[in-house]
């Protein structure tokens, strides 16, 4: 897999601490509405990383290494 970032738009942090995602993720992942992120902090990057969630536990072991 790719591990090269894409810029897909950017958005304001939201007062309720929201934030929207752009509409391309639903046509370049497999995620639809509903579908759960788990939600990641590199703190010596200062980035966020949003994974898509794991159905069961097997999955996320596998999904989940500890690679940002």
């Amino acid at each position: 897999m790719d591990n090269k970032a894409v810029l897909l738009d950017s958005n304001t942090l939201q007062k309720d601490l929201r934030i929207r995602l752009p509409k391309q993720i639903l046509s370049n992942l497999p995620v639809k509405i509903g579908d759960t992120f788990n939600i990641y902090l590199n703190p010596s990057t200062q980035e966020i990383i949003l994974r898509i969630a794991a159905n069961d536990q097997d999955d996320a072991s596998s999904r989940d290494n500890g690679n940002y």
